[in-house]
């Protein structure tokens, strides 16, 4: 892209008032911005309203700062060093344009990209077997981090692409689960693609900084907002439709009933993509938005199995458990009578019958094996496997 090509591009985004919908009807109408920047503003009052037209006459007065500093970051990022993450802006007009994306309603003008070299010069390529959503809590229970974990590891295997959105919570660990296979150097495809409703020159959640430049070096970091852009509310639903658009279908790990998840889960749907839910716990407030989309259609996912038959896709090779964390025998006595729903000291040993202090020793032994989780208020949990 050239300096001038961007600075038409980056106006016609500025423009205030003029949204998506509007500037892709200029654009049908006239072709690429620095065409439509050579009409006046009568053409323009054929395809927008005079409002608009006026906006687009003059320059957002951020317009000559933004260019300059998102030139700056694309010089940055043309030449990588060995190990870093390359930078590029697609256009909706560019033939690297995601198809599956372009499908949508209401694909995004531009796309900003940050990620490994490879990626980032085929974004249209993706993974081999396409792209899965994975969304969720933000405060997930112990057991929703572990099915977000080990079904984006498995999912992953099976050659698919885990889209999520870079939050707190299943987002996190879906996005670690991508990663954890992920081989030095670059993937020719991305393991993993973070959404995210900031410019790509911050990381939001602070927290998810290091995961953030880990994905970066094995798949993509994705925004439609411009540099600069700090992590307003409203974006956030928005960046939604490009988490499901980019994806063959959303797999719902945990939600709870008024849940940013559920958007994205709707907007898959209305997008013509698979939604998948996991069950949980009738305990969990954190079940609940699962439960509601099963009730509404969603496919109940129990393995990752499920999920890739029905998107027609071979089996998914085992993931290796590591010897220390291999699953006891499931005959063990704690373990049966633990169940899948969080459960107090007293009540298991009223169900088993061990006496607390040999019932603390087991709990403890599960614990570090990864087959029991301690939760808040006293509460333990079995671990399932996806």
């Amino acid at each position: 892209m050239q300096r001038d090509e961007l600075a038409a591009w980056l106006r016609l985004t500025l423009a205030p008032g003029v949204g998506n919908g509007a500037a892709r009807r200029l654009l049908a109408a006239f072709g690429l911005p620095q065409r439509i920047f050579a009409q006046d503003e009568q053409a323009w009052q054929a395809c927008v309203s005079a409002a608009q037209a006026r906006a687009l006459a003059t320059p957002a007065p951020e317009l000559d700062a933004l260019l300059e500093r998102t030139w700056q970051w694309l010089q940055e990022g043309r030449t990588p060093a060995e190990g870093q993450a390359a930078r590029a802006i697609v256009t909706l007009g560019d033939a690297a344009y995601p198809p599956a994306l372009l499908a949508t309603e209401d694909p995004p003008l531009l796309l900003y990209l940050l990620g490994a070299p490879r990626c980032v010069q085929a974004p249209h390529a993706f993974a081999p077997a396409g792209c899965l959503a994975m969304v969720g809590s933000r405060n997930p229970t112990a057991q929703g981090v572990e099915h977000a974990r080990q079904f984006a590891r498995a999912l992953r295997g099976a050659g698919l692409c885990i889209v999520s959105g870079l939050a707190l919570g299943v987002d996190a660990a879906a996005h670690e689960g991508a990663l954890l296979d992920a081989a030095e150097p670059d993937p020719a495809t991305p393991a993993t693609i973070a959404v995210v409703g900031t410019g790509l020159d911050r990381v939001y959640p602070s927290r998810n900084r290091e995961l953030a430049h880990r994905i970066a070096r094995h798949g993509l970091v994705v925004s439609e907002y411009p540099l600069g852009t700090p992590p307003l509310p409203a974006n956030f639903p928005k960046r939604n439709r490009i988490i499901s658009g980019l994806s063959q279908g959303t797999l719902v790990v945990e939600a709870a009933l008024a849940s940013g998840s559920l958007i994205t889960a709707r907007l898959a749907a209305e997008q013509g993509r698979e939604v998948f839910a996991i069950p949980g716990s009738v305990h969990a407030p954190q079940s609940r938005g699962c439960h509601a989309l099963i009730r509404q259609g969603a496919k109940l996912v129990e393995t990752a199995q499920d999920v890739l038959e029905e998107l027609r896709l071979p089996p998914a090779t085992p993931v290796p458990v590591p010897q220390e964390q291999a699953p006891q025998a499931h005959g063990d006595a704690v373990l049966q009578a633990l169940g899948f729903d969080p459960m107090g000291l007293d009540a298991l040993g009223a169900r088993t019958g061990m006496d607390a202090a040999a019932l603390q020793v087991r709990l403890l032994e599960l614990e570090l094996d990864g087959q029991v989780a301690r939760l808040p208020g006293g509460l333990f949990q079995r671990m399932g496997r996806a």
